[in-house]
């Protein structure tokens, strides 16, 4: 039995006990690790560097690619550590900043996945008024609304998660510090107090989507109303990638929260939330983008 006060480390759970195939994870999370790195790493540069994406949808993308970076970043390279020195240790500080910053990266991406909805809004059915509704002080100050609401959103669960005393050992059943997984160590009495910041971070979570479906049932509505195909299909194209970001993000935070009596199936699931949206995300905002991808053309040498 333990609590936090004399908990100084945390065990992480182990991909695999053989050598070789904590090799192939290993190799695994790094390709994995460097397409993220790429793909974000050139959509933030691409956008910085070409004047003409100075607009406020790649603004929010530039701010959404670094919210990718920052997630990825925070939970992978520790995992690829642990594989490569064949290790489950972390220590208590680096388990609450794990967390921390996993949660902040997490919700923030899910904040200003919503004011890329809005944006996207503006942009259709008020396209008159987009440049007075979405002008460049009000995208700094709604991204910066994203950012905010999501350090103070990690700041309260971080804070009250470690607050609670850890009486279920210090081994957490997942590959890095994941907040339902440090619950789980607590007294069986004492993680109501979270239960309760986490019943009303559903409601938020829930308020979050429902403005994106309000929005998008908006907007199908105006596109649908205009006269030309190709005016249509330009205003689906526009739309069609933050779309099929918000599904992947949403649905795979979904699956991985619908708790499996298989730790296996956990660990999946996991593996789908935490690395999938961004590693994919730059790709579903590149692949049919042509103004993007012109400006990476124009980043190449010669």
């Amino acid at each position: 039995m333990s609590n936090s006060s004399s908990t100084t480390q945390f065990l992480l759970l182990a991909f695999a006990d053989t050598r070789e195939l904590q090799l192939l994870h290993f190799w695994l999370f790094l390709g994995i690790y460097l397409g993220a790195l790429l793909g974000n790493g050139l959509i933030i540069t691409t956008i910085a560097w070409d004047q003409p994406l100075h607009t406020p949808m790649y603004f929010f993308l530039f701010n959404l690619s670094l919210l990718d970076l920052g997630s990825i970043s925070t939970i992978v390279p520790k995992a690829m550590g642990n594989s490569l020195w064949q290790t489950r240790a972390i220590s208590y500080a680096g388990c609450a900043a794990q967390l921390f910053l996993f949660v902040f990266f997490i919700s923030a991406e899910l904040f200003l996945l919503t004011v890329m909805a809005y944006d996207r809004y503006v942009a259709i059915c008020k396209p008159l008024h987009y440049g007075t509704l979405l002008d460049s002080r009000v995208c700094v100050h709604m991204a910066a609304a994203a950012w905010g609401t999501g350090l103070l959103y990690s700041v309260l669960h971080t804070a009250n998660t470690f607050s609670l005393p850890l009486c279920q050992g210090n081994s957490v059943e997942q590959f890095f510090c994941e907040l339902p997984q440090i619950l789980n160590l607590s007294c069986s009495d004492a993680y109501l107090r979270e239960l309760k910041l986490l019943v009303f971070s559903t409601f938020v979570i829930l308020a979050c989507f429902v403005f994106i479906v309000l929005s998008y049932v908006q907007i199908f509505r105006a596109v649908l109303r205009i006269p030309s195909e190709q005016g249509r299909h330009k205003a689906f194209s526009m739309c069609l990638p933050h779309l099929a970001v918000v599904s992947l993000f949403i649905s795979t935070v979904l699956f991985a929260f619908l708790k499996s009596p298989l730790p296996s199936l956990d660990l999946v699931l996991a593996v789908l939330y935490s690395l999938v949206p961004p590693t994919l995300n730059p790709l579903i905002y590149s692949l049919r983008n042509q103004e993007i991808q012109n400006a990476v053309w124009k980043l190449m040498p010669g």
